[in-house]
């Protein structure tokens, strides 16, 4: 039995919502297509697909999140599958309480470089990033688990490091 990578299940909740962005059938069918191959696997299964479901649920209040960081860009002309990964981050750090806001972001950090465009990566760790940083400040992440906790924020760790 193959056990599922997260990063290649976040690889299929990105293909799930951009089959969604552009053809707008219902989401059920994108999901029992997409993650045919995850049926099997009920807990990397019920990931993506909650996943996906909260991507799509919280857009509107997501987005909000993103506009705010990318103020000198019109929103419409970030990449779509940077919109998709960004929503994705957030989602993760908001609602889903077991994964390291650290884990997200590098993961769809990868995902970026992958499927988008050359600084894609650059671009989604830098506003992930930010949006982390005011949840922290604003006490709004709610994450439970050993090391989930008290981690320092990448953008600290590498103040730090500069002594700053």
């Amino acid at each position: 039995m193959a056990i599922y990578r997260r990063r290649l299940i976040r690889e299929k909740v990105l293909q799930a919502l951009y089959a969604y962005e552009i053809s707008r059938e219902p989401i059920a069918d994108i999901i029992g297509t997409i993650f045919v191959d995850l049926k099997n696997h009920k807990e990397d299964f019920e990931f993506a697909k909650k996943l996906v479901m909260e991507a799509i649920e919280h857009e509107e209040e997501v987005d909000k999140y993103i506009r705010g960081k990318v103020a000198h860009w019109e929103f419409e002309r970030i990449a779509l599958i940077d919109r998709m990964l960004l929503r994705m981050g957030i989602c993760e750090m908001l609602y889903f309480p077991d994964i390291p806001p650290k884990v997200t972001i590098n993961e769809l950090i990868e995902v970026a470089k992958t499927f988008s465009t050359e600084k894609s990566g650059q671009f989604v760790n830098g506003v992930l990033d930010a949006i982390l940083a005011d949840l922290r400040a604003a006490d709004a992440l709610k994450k439970t688990g050993r090391g989930l906790l008290n981690e320092t924020p990448p953008h600290e760790k590498k103040n730090r490091a500069k002594g700053g």
